[in-house]
């Protein structure tokens, strides 16, 4: 039998993820394009942001970035206005934390932008404020459960 080469099913999609550690250079917006953060994921390759220019628009993530960068909610984009539609605009790029923060601090953000950041559970010291008591049955209870 033919030894198997590993190029059939889904083993062709599953790589090394080579690019995390490489830094990239950092990308400003031009003519035509504004920094946005998701509102909210719609589905289908579409998706809710809030632009900084004070506009609501409905967002198409473009065939380059689907399967290959995930956005999730409350993430920093770069998105393109289309002339001949206001309210639509197109995904050109998604924003690290890292690369938000750097844009933020170089002034091409509102000061009220909050940046998502990667939090981390399990800080020592805080506390959840719940509290557990220690219930202990009586035997008066246990004898009325044998009567039943």
């Amino acid at each position: 039998m033919p030894k198997n080469k590993g190029k059939g099913g889904k083993n062709r999609r599953r790589g090394k993820n080579e690019n995390e550690g490489l830094k990239r250079e950092l990308v400003f917006r031009e003519d035509g394009q504004e920094y946005a953060q998701v509102t909210k994921m719609l589905g289908n390759g579409r998706l809710e942001a809030m632009c900084f220019d004070g506009v609501k628009r409905l967002c198409h993530i473009r065939g380059k970035l689907r399967k290959k960068v995930w956005i999730n909610q409350s993430d920093i984009i770069l998105v393109g206005l289309r002339d001949y539609q206001d309210a639509k605009a197109d995904v050109i790029l998604k924003y690290s934390a890292d690369e938000a923060r750097n844009l933020k601090s170089y002034g091409e953000f509102p000061e009220t932008v909050k940046i998502n950041e990667t939090v981390t559970f399990g800080e020592e010291g805080i506390d959840d404020e719940i509290e557990f008591d220690v219930v202990g049955s009586s035997e008066e209870e246990t004898n009325e459960i044998d009567d039943i």
